[in-house]
């Protein structure tokens, strides 16, 4: 289990005070940063551009140290220990970055083993595994330059597991690709972390991807943690109202009106919105059984009535206006 407690990160910078005047200035990248990572979960972190992802991530993976607070990676300490944790973790990019363009896929991975001293044959073996884990065995000597994108991110993730890591981190592994790479892509790390029980930490910028592969998401903002927990958790908490849409086959004379009057009964903060065909409903309970009866004792027939579920995207950015940070 990875378990880090509080890390915080503080900069030294310099600001201008008048033309020809620097003073120095401190900068607070991360806060308060708690975290854990169990193997065989795929952890999401979430947070707008320069919320403190990508110094978090340098710390987590022993990049950079943390000013304050404290890092465990299975009861190893990996503040005063990060070259026995780099053994046990790694790191993938989106994009076309962290592999060579002018070298082999083979050649490419060849590399990287050697530089965590892996053995020639064990080398050989994992290399040809990873390959065909990924769908690249064919091409293992044509070069980068001459792969597809998709091909570049299946060889980034053939890297990253390289060292056979128990801990794995994914900074936009689907940024850039097309939606069924994308999809590809999924399928291969919901594989590491439920089939080899990998745990992964995985940060996106789509929400869709979060909603279906992380089994438990942390929210971040100006470098702290501003929420976290599951999709529905996060959403329950977010939102206190829930959304309907309801259309008709039939509706009688003044049906918004006296459906509204009804519903009153039960929530006397209900709204009712027709629009584009659609009767959009607000409530802070879940009314599709009053709405029913009212339509069956009035002979409506409902065409389709169904709760909307707020997208992962728009919490966030909810949390991150209201700024609640949990106790």
């Amino acid at each position: 289990m990875i378990e880090a407690k509080n890390l915080k990160k503080v900069y030294e910078t310099k600001v201008s005070k008048g033309l020809f005047k620097k003073e120095k200035a401190l900068v607070n990248a991360v806060n308060d940063v708690s975290i854990r990572i169990n193997k065989g979960e795929i952890i999401g972190f979430l947070g707008i551009n320069g919320a403190g992802k990508t110094t978090t991530i340098k710390m987590l993976t022993t990049l950079i140290s943390p000013t304050e607070g404290s890092y465990y990676v299975d009861g190893i300490d990996a503040i005063k220990n990060p070259m026995v944790i780099k053994k046990k973790i790694n790191m993938v990019a989106g994009g076309e970055r962290m592999i060579y363009w002018r070298l082999t896929a083979y050649e490419n991975l060849w590399y990287y083993g050697s530089l965590y001293g892996l053995d020639s044959k064990l080398l050989n073996e994992r290399i040809d595994e990873l390959l065909k884990l990924v769908g690249l065995y064919e091409n293992k000597d044509k070069k980068v330059e001459e792969f597809s994108k998709g091909m570049k991110q299946r060889l980034q993730i053939a890297r990253g597991l390289i060292n056979d890591p128990e801990y794995l981190f994914m900074d936009e592994p689907t940024l850039g690709l097309d939606a069924i790479v994308s999809k590809e892509l999924r399928k291969h790390i919901k594989s590491l972390a439920k089939e080899k029980n990998k745990g992964i930490l995985l940060t996106s910028h789509y929400m869709e991807e979060v909603e279906e592969l992380c089994d438990y998401i942390y929210i971040l903002d100006k470098g702290n943690i501003i929420n976290q927990g599951t999709a529905k958790e996060l959403a329950k908490d977010a939102f206190s109202h829930i959304n309907l849409k309801l259309s008709l086959y039939n509706e009688g004379y003044n049906f918004k009106e006296h459906l509204l009057k009804k519903l009153q009964e039960e929530d006397n903060k209900v709204k009712i919105i027709l629009k584009e065909g659609y009767y959009n409903i607000e409530s802070t309970k879940d009314l599709r059984v009053e709405i029913s009866e009212f339509c069956n004792k009035n002979e409506i027939l409902i065409k389709e009535i169904f709760k909307i579920e707020p997208r992962l995207e728009d919490i966030i950015i909810k949390l991150s206006n209201t700024r609640k940070v949990p106790n």
